[in-house]
């Protein structure tokens, strides 16, 4: 009978404790599904020290659509060819929510085959990884280093790994839904903002060039005018697509830093449009990626409510960090509005969606407007 579930002496709780830190702090670091999965792999394998090791999340199909792997050269890997699919010992450990282990993986019936490319392993420690009572993906251990196969303990350490992992792929999954969903926000957005401005200056430029056709041969001086004021209306429209393509890009922020990318936007701000705007920064240490990309953001949408609604010639941004609280503010010299106004939250400003990025990184935004302009000031603790 096997013991319950625990470790046998300190020299083994030390490497699971590490393994779990390290799992932590993956999930700190990066919420990308991708980098975290080869972290947990990698700090399961060298827990139980295995030759092998790999970790599976199907894709309800009878396939994998994630299959990580340990130990193999990229070379390997590529011989072997497609992803498995989930049959044999595979397919069992996505169905039991028990681990499994055997010293001879080829001598179980489950056992079915392997392409000529793949490894001949023999012991196998297969530990499922469940969340809220579903099995969501699977450790696999293959060929124990030292030993004919994997103990008790080694099956405990890699079960008490695999509820870090559940929690690891399960933030990782909402974070990516989280993103897919701003996607679709900021397309909204673009698409909005396509027909409010540009959508309609084509129109209007429709009507003059009508108007101007119309009182070309009777009314030269007129026309003259009336084509003046087309021009006018083009390059307006023309700005105002450079900035909507601009937006269209993204940010590289992973690879820049916010401060970087924040300053470049702010460059191009200032070519695009007419106004004075001026960039401060005094961040000492990169925040977390996702304080990165919701500050950033927030600092994108109240540049762009400035700019389009304030009718303010001077725009202050500032970027520090200071205590562990990264702060940014956009203060403008325009005319004000009210901010707790329904008919602007249900519009143009994006109000909303400012104040819930910024409860997303647990920060606190502020919006200050009136006959002096309007000044937006949002503070994040950051570890």
């Amino acid at each position: 009978m096997r013991p319950e579930p625990g470790l046998a002496d300190a020299g083994q709780s030390a490497p699971l404790l590490r393994a779990i830190n390290d799992a932590v702090l993956a999930m700190a670091a990066d919420l990308r599904v991708e980098p975290i999965l080869q972290r947990l792999v990698e700090s399961a394998r060298e827990l139980v020290r295995a030759r092998y090791a790999a970790l599976g999340i199907p894709d309800g199909e009878g396939g994998f659509v994630r299959f990580i792997t340990s130990g193999m050269s990229a070379a390997q890997v590529e011989a072997i060819g497609p992803l498995p699919r989930t049959h044999g010992l595979l397919g069992a450990m996505l169905n039991e929510t028990a681990a499994y282990r055997t010293s001879n993986i080829r001598k179980d019936p489950r056992f079915q085959w392997w392409p000529p490319p793949h490894p001949r392993m023999s012991s196998f420690l297969g530990v499922p990884i469940v969340a809220k009572g579903n099995v969501i993906a699977a450790f696999y251990m293959t060929d124990k280093i030292g030993a004919d196969e994997f103990s008790d303990d080694e099956q405990a350490a890699v079960e008490m790994l695999a509820a870090h992992a559940a929690i690891a792929i399960e933030n990782a999954r909402l974070f990516e839904r989280s993103r897919e969903l701003s996607v679709v926000e900021e397309r909204t957005r673009l698409a909005r903002e396509l027909h409010d401005s540009v959508s309609q200056t084509l129109f209007s430029i429709s009507l003059v060039a009508d108007a101007a056709a119309a009182v070309l041969d009777r009314d030269p001086e007129k026309a003259k005018v009336q084509l003046e004021g087309l021009r006018e209306m083009a390059r307006a429209a023309s700005k105002e697509m450079r900035s909507l393509i601009f937006e269209l890009r993204p940010a590289d922020l992973d690879a820049d830093g916010l401060a970087a990318t924040l300053g470049k936007h702010v460059d191009v701000l200032r070519r695009v449009y007419p106004m004075q705007i001026e960039f401060k920064e005094d961040v000492a240490e990169r925040p977390p990626g996702d304080v990165e990309r919701e500050v950033y953001r927030i600092a994108q949408e109240a540049l762009n409510n400035a700019i389009k609604h304030s009718e303010a010639d001077k725009i202050d941004v500032e970027l520090s960090s200071r205590d562990g609280v990264i702060s940014l503010s956009v203060a403008d010299n325009g005319k004000g509005f009210e901010p707790a106004a329904p008919q602007l939250r249900a519009s143009r400003l994006g109000i909303t969606s400012m104040e819930e990025r910024a409860e997303a990184i647990h920060g606190s935004l502020r919006i200050e407007s009136g006959e002096a302009g309007t000044h937006v000031h949002l503070e994040v603790p950051v570890e």
